[in-house]
C-alpha cells in the first residue's frame, strides 16, 4: 500500500513539473530585453490612388528599414497590413527583404482604407506610421492610352469624310477583285449550259462573320440568277444558315420580279456533322454536275474535299475565307479565291452603297496609319542598333512605351 500511495505521488509530481517547463513555441515566452533582435522600422511609407483604373487599387512604396539596407541579414522580411473604414487591421501581404513597393489589389472605391508595415527580425516587428485614409477613385479615361484615342478619332472621321464623298457622288476607288468580277460570266457560263449553280456558305453558324459575308455575296449571285433564270443549289449545315439563305434568295427573285420563280428546296439543310455534311455535298456535285460553284464562308478540313471534287467535275469554282490554313487549298483548286479581307470588302464592292464604300476606305486609312507605324519603328530598330545612334534609340523606347500602354 505505502508502495503504490509513493509512485502516485512520484507520477503526479513529474507531470506537474513538465507542465510549468516553458516550451519554444508557447506565446507567454517574454525574451529578456537583451536578447531582442531589435530593427528600425520602415519609413516615408505612400499610399496613392492607382491611375486610370477601376477604383479597385492602390500603389504603395516605403524606403526600406536601415537595417535592411545595411544588409546584414538582421530584417527577415515585412509585413504589410490594412486597416478598412477604420476597423482592425489584416495581414494582406508578406515581403522578402529589400522589397520596397506593392499593388493592392484587394481594395474598393467605395471604402477607405490605411496601411503599415512591420519590419521583422526573428523575434521583433518594428511597425511603421499608419498612412493616411485614402479611398481609390474609378478614372474614366485612361489618359495612357491617348495615341489609341487619336488614331480612332482619325479612322473615325476619314470613315465620315468618305461616306459624305461618296453621297455626294464622288468615285471612290477600290481595286478590282476578279472573283467578284467573274460572277456574271460565271452565271452566265451555267445559264448557257443549262446546269445549275452551287453555293456553299461554310460549315460555321450564322454567329461567324465569315458566314454573313458569304451571305452577302449570295444576295448578289441570287439576283443574277433570277435575272438568267437559271437554277441554285445551296446546302446547308446549320439551320438558322438555311433560313437565312432561303430569305435571302427569295429576296433576290422578288427583287428581279419573279418570286414565283422561288422555291425553298433550292436551300436546304443536311447535318451539322462535318464530314456528312461534306460527303452529302460530293453527291450533289456528281449528282447535278453544277457550272459553277461558290465556297464562301469558314472552312476546315473539309476545304480540298470540296474544291477538288468541284474541279473534278469542271465547274468554275469562286472561293473565299479568311482563313489562312485553307487559303492554299482554294488557290491550287479553284479558279479564284477572295483572300482575308476581299471577302469582307465584297459587299460594299458589290454594292457601292456609300455607306459601306466609307466604311471601305475608312478602314484602309487604320492599315496605312499601321503599316507606317510598323515601318517607322522597323527602321529605327534597324537604324539605332546597327549605327548606335541615340536618337534612334529614343525613337524606339518611345514607341515601345506607347504600345506597351496599350
Amino acid at each position: 500500500m505505502k508502495l503504490s500511495v509513493f509512485l502516485f505521488v512520484l507520477l503526479l509530481s513529474i507531470s506537474i513539473s513538465a507542465q510549468d517547463e516553458p516550451s519554444d513555441t508557447d506565446p507567454a515566452i517574454i525574451v529578456p530585453d537583451s536578447e531582442l533582435v531589435v530593427v528600425a522600422p520602415v519609413t516615408s511609407l505612400i499610399a496613392e490612388d492607382h491611375k486610370y483604373d477601376k477604383g479597385d487599387h492602390i500603389d504603395l512604396s516605403w524606403v526600406p528599414s536601415i537595417d535592411d539596407q545595411l544588409l546584414d541579414g538582421t530584417v527577415i522580411g515585412y509585413k504589410l497590413y490594412r486597416s478598412a473604414n477604420g476597423g482592425e487591421p489584416v495581414l494582406v501581404e508578406e515581403f522578402p527583404p529589400g522589397t520596397n513597393a506593392f499593388t493592392d489589389d484587394g481594395v474598393y472605391s467605395d471604402s477607405t482604407y490605411s496601411y503599415f508595415i512591420a519590419a521583422l527580425s526573428e523575434n521583433y516587428a518594428a511597425e511603421s506610421n499608419r498612412t493616411a485614409p485614402i479611398a481609390p477613385e474609378v478614372e474614366w479615361l485612361n489618359l495612357h492610352r491617348g495615341w489609341l484615342f487619336l488614331i480612332a478619332l482619325i479612322v473615325g472621321g476619314s470613315v465620315l469624310l468618305f461616306i459624305n464623298a461618296a453621297k455626294r457622288g464622288t468615285k471612290l476607288f477600290v481595286r478590282k477583285i476578279a472573283g467578284l468580277e467573274a460572277v456574271d460570266d460565271a452565271v452566265g457560263r451555267a445559264t448557257e449550259m443549262g446546269r445549275p449553280i452551287l453555293f456553299i456558305p461554310g460549315i460555321r453558324d450564322m454567329d461567324d462573320v465569315q458566314t454573313l459575308a458569304g451571305l452577302t455575296i449570295l444576295g448578289r449571285v441570287a439576283r443574277v440568277i433570277a435575272d438568267y433564270d437559271t437554277r441554285i443549289f445551296m446546302p446547308t449545315s446549320r439551320s438558322l444558315v438555311m433560313t437565312a439563305g432561303r430569305e435571302t434568295v427569295k429576296a433576290a427573285y422578288t427583287a428581279a420580279g419573279r418570286p414565283d420563280k422561288y422555291n425553298d428546296d433550292m436551300v436546304t439543310y443536311y447535318t451539322d456533322e462535318q464530314f456528312g455534311y461534306v460527303a452529302a455535298v460530293d453527291g450533289v456535285m456528281v449528282r447535278e454536275k453544277p457550272a459553277t460553284v461558290f465556297l464562301l464562308g469558314a472552312f476546315f478540313a473539309e476545304s480540298l474535299i470540296l474544291a477538288e471534287t468541284g474541279n473534278s467535275i469542271g465547274a468554275i469554282q469562286i472561293a473565299g475565307t479568311a482563313r489562312p490554313a485553307q487559303l492554299p487549298f482554294f488557290i491550287a483548286a479553284c479558279d479564284f479565291t477572295l483572300i482575308g479581307e476581299e471577302l469582307f470588302a465584297a459587299s460594299a464592292y458589290l454594292s457601292g452603297e456609300p455607306m459601306q464604300l466609307g466604311s471601305l476606305k475608312g478602314q484602309d486609312v487604320g492599315k496605312a496609319i499601321a503599316m507606317l507605324a510598323i515601318l517607322v519603328g522597323v527602321f529605327s530598330a534597324t537604324v539605332g542598333l546597327a549605327w548606335d545612334i541615340e536618337f534612334f534609340n529614343d525613337i524606339v523606347e518611345y514607341l515601345s512605351d506607347v504600345f506597351s500602354a496599350r
